[in-house]
């Protein structure tokens, strides 16, 4: 695939995500095609994966066949096709289109271009792909039954950190190859520290979704938190739909966000191993990081179990950190301080 992106996926990547389509427009031209398309693929599978008004045998029949042809084992003609998921769609207020749909619709489009990547490439692709619809068919099948009425948790920490690996932390591990073949290649780099920190920046993000979102999830019969976790502070995950729950959650949420911050701080290493001459790359990296962190600092101060209010970093403070770390690049100390100043 050449250096430049192909239409369909500069089109299709700033109308599904605004804020990853930023740091895809940051990427070095040699892997930006690369990563773009495992971006927008990945983002087919999961919007497959959260369409509810389909049925999740269906759900998990299109995954399986999606996932086959993705892996080059089965015929694109005869299972590129589902309208009845673009159909299920919502609609977008005013009559706007819906993005979403859109992906769905042109997925034998999107799923085209994997010919044009080199075969390394190709199987790089696949190989997270194959890992992250793994974590959404386990995810439809854990939860098949799940309702605000009758919440299904996980059940061990093991489970949670099997989960972040899937959907997130194999991420990491991906980007970092695709970086390292092409726009890191003759960087002296200790690989396997690399790839560690990869996946616990893939991880800690992950891990902050999950503690951010856990109101939503939990009227969705999802409970993410294990209950081998919840079980040292006699909670039930039913019990967490009260918002008056925090105060005896809050040693877990606590220890949980920990954690997260913990697997950012090994992102924030991993974004300075790189070498300063790397700046799209150091970018790319840090800004995802610094985002997370702040989120973290947020739900600190915050009750995330307050249905009616959901915790986020504003625009206006993700414009001023990514204005900060341009700002700062120039400045080693600097630039290196802003991971603990958005702790605080």
């Amino acid at each position: 695939m050449p250096n430049r992106a192909p239409p369909l996926l500069t089109e299709l990547l700033q109308a599904v995500s605004r804020s990853f389509y930023l740091t895809l427009r940051v990427l070095p031209g040699s892997v930006r095609p690369q990563i773009g398309l495992a971006y927008l693929l990945a983002r087919t599978t999961d919007t497959i994966a959260d369409t509810e008004m389909v049925p999740v045998a269906r759900r998990l029949a299109v995954l399986n066949d999606l996932g086959a042809v993705l892996q080059g084992t089965a015929r694109a003609e005869t299972h590129l096709s589902f309208p009845d998921l673009a159909a299920a769609q919502p609609e977008v207020p005013g009559g706007g289109t819906n993005s979403e749909r859109i992906l769905l619709e042109r997925v034998a489009e999107t799923v085209s271009l994997l010919a044009n990547l080199s075969p390394g490439d190709r199987q790089r692709v696949r190989e997270v792909l194959k890992i992250i619809i793994s974590g959404q068919e386990l995810d439809l099948q854990r939860f098949a039954d799940a309702s605000v009425e009758q919440i299904v948790p996980l059940t061990t920490s093991a489970e949670l950190e099997d989960y972040t690996y899937r959907v997130a932390g194999c991420v990491g591990e991906f980007w970092t190859r695709i970086c390292r073949a092409h726009a890191l290649s003759s960087a002296a780099l200790d690989d396997a520290t690399l790839l560690r920190d990869g996946v616990r920046l893939g991880k800690g993000l992950q891990l902050v979704n999950i503690l951010r979102d856990l109101p939503r999830d939990l009227r969705q019969g999802r409970c993410y938190l294990p209950v081998d976790r919840l079980a040292t502070v006699q909670l039930l995950p039913q019990d967490l739909l009260q918002s008056s729950s925090m105060a005896r959650l809050r040693p877990i949420y606590d220890e949980l966000l920990n954690q997260a911050e913990d697997h950012l701080a090994a992102g924030w290493a991993y974004t300075n191993s790189l070498p300063r001459s790397a700046m799209r790359l150091r970018l790319a990296s840090a800004w995802p990081v610094l985002i997370g962190v702040k989120t973290i600092a947020k739900l600190r101060r915050e009750n995330p179990l307050e249905a009616t209010h959901r915790v986020k970093v504003t625009r206006a403070e993700v414009k001023g950190i990514l204005a900060g770390t341009l700002i700062k690049y120039p400045f080693p100390a600097a630039w290196r301080a802003q991971f603990a100043r958005l702790k605080e």
